[in-house]
């Protein structure tokens, strides 16, 4: 079985595919089949969060392409930002991954937060798409990193 324990930082030719929704994208311990159909172990770093477009090396040195599936997501969109701060914010204050795009916020699809919305005055409407959350203020593209840094206040 194919083995990858980290994620290229320089770019390379991926010879397979791995399409996983967001929460399987974000597990370091999975074992599940490229588009090839052949298996993989997933033994990544704890809190590794895979990003579309993320490139993986086996253990027999071949390169894997991560990509987004398709979900089911809510999306709303608004010329008016202070609505989509609002939204955002309880959105937020929820802990619900959020996609955030021109005028528009995407989450994992749920009715009870598309009538949360609806009751601040947004249409949610249900699109099936790849989903890309925000890395979060911790996050650093494809694999968190603990580092310190110093600030000067």
């Amino acid at each position: 079985m194919l083995e990858a324990e980290r994620v290229l930082v320089e770019a390379a030719i991926a010879e397979d595919t791995l399409t996983l929704p967001f929460e399987l994208r974000q597990k370091s311990r999975l074992v599940t089949t490229l588009g090839s159909g052949r298996q993989i172990l997933l033994r990544l770093p704890r809190g590794s969060v895979l990003r579309h477009g993320a490139l993986l090396l086996t253990n027999e040195g071949r390169v894997v392409e991560v990509r987004a599936a398709k979900e089911i997501l809510s999306v709303v969109s608004s010329d008016v930002l202070e609505d989509l701060a609002r939204a955002a914010y309880h959105l937020g204050n929820r802990h619900v991954p959020l996609q955030i795009g021109n005028g528009s916020l995407a989450y994992l699809h749920d009715h009870v937060f598309d009538d949360m919305l609806r009751g601040l005055g947004l249409s949610p409407r249900v699109v099936e798409a790849p989903f890309e959350p925000e890395h979060g203020a911790y996050g650093h593209g494809t694999v968190h990193h603990h580092q310190q840094h110093e600030h000067e206040h």
